[in-house]
């Protein structure tokens, strides 16, 4: 009987998260599937898929490349200043962080580092799709000509009115919008006796998404004979393989941000 219970108290948001991931799979399939072709065909061409995100939308940046199960042709772009969380309080505190992911113009200063190439798409991870820093960032990639990927909670950024400052949300700036289909706070769980939710989604459904276009892009990028090197482990392939892989992944990531952080004057 104890078992049983404490199969029961754990189960709240094991549901939850399970109807959420449901609700993903059933309702985002066709925008998954197009972000993947638009993935596939940057990769494909020798071009990259950039990826940006502030605060724990730095997790599926993170989690595209580089890590086992992953290739090159996505390339993270995250900034410390807004990423880093474990301080909390103090100097690099989570205060600081969340004034910096709100001040207009940064996302241009970031933009400006990269060259980016005709066929190169930009995904941009942000819950509540209001700060300005992601917004002006998929402002500032359509602008350059990229096609821009919003992975948002429409629900969360639809409860409240864009900053003046900012003018739009970050699904005004898409050209294509993969709904997390978290609620508008995020929380999925309400626990008796306290009035506000507990129990965050957005990390599990935006890691779901990512994962879903990797796989996606690399079974279009196979179909075309231009699949890159995935990151694997010496377990599955040996440890000549593995390292095999490691090399090939990371020189050909190095190739392909050359390109991009070479500044023409």
């Amino acid at each position: 009987m104890a078992g049983a219970s404490a199969k029961a108290s754990a189960m709240p948001w094991l549901t939850a998260a399970t109807e959420l991931l449901d609700r993903i799979g059933e309702s985002q399939a066709e925008a998954i599937e197009q972000a993947s072709a638009w993935c596939a065909d940057a990769i494909g061409s020798g071009g990259l898929v950039h990826l940006f995100g502030t605060g724990h939308s730095r997790i599926p940046v993170e989690e595209m490349f580089p890590r086992y199960g992953s290739y090159p042709g996505f390339n993270p772009i995250v900034e410390l200043s807004m990423t880093f969380h474990t301080q909390v309080v103090g100097a690099n505190g989570q205060r600081q962080a969340m004034f910096i992911e709100r001040v207009p113009g940064l996302a241009e200063v970031i933009l400006g580092n990269f060259r980016f190439g005709p066929r190169d798409v930009m995904i941009v991870f942000s819950a509540s799709g209001m700060s300005a820093v992601p917004v002006e960032m998929a402002r500032g990639a359509r602008r350059r000509g990229l096609r821009v990927i919003a992975v948002t909670s429409v629900a969360q950024s639809m409860a409240d009115e864009p900053a003046p400052e900012v003018g739009r949300r970050l699904l005004d700036e898409a050209d294509l919008v993969v709904d997390l289909c978290t609620p508008p706070a995020d929380a999925l769980v309400s626990v008796d006796g306290l009035d506000t939710p507990v129990g965050p989604g957005s990390t599990l459904a935006a890691v779901a998404i990512v994962n879903s276009i990797k796989v996606r892009t690399a079974q279009l990028l196979v179909e075309r004979g231009a699949m890159p090197p995935v990151i694997t482990r010496a377990s599955v392939v040996g440890a000549d393989r593995s390292r095999q892989l490691f090399d090939d992944a990371y020189r050909e990531h190095a190739h392909r941000i050359a390109r991009v952080i070479a500044r023409e004057e």
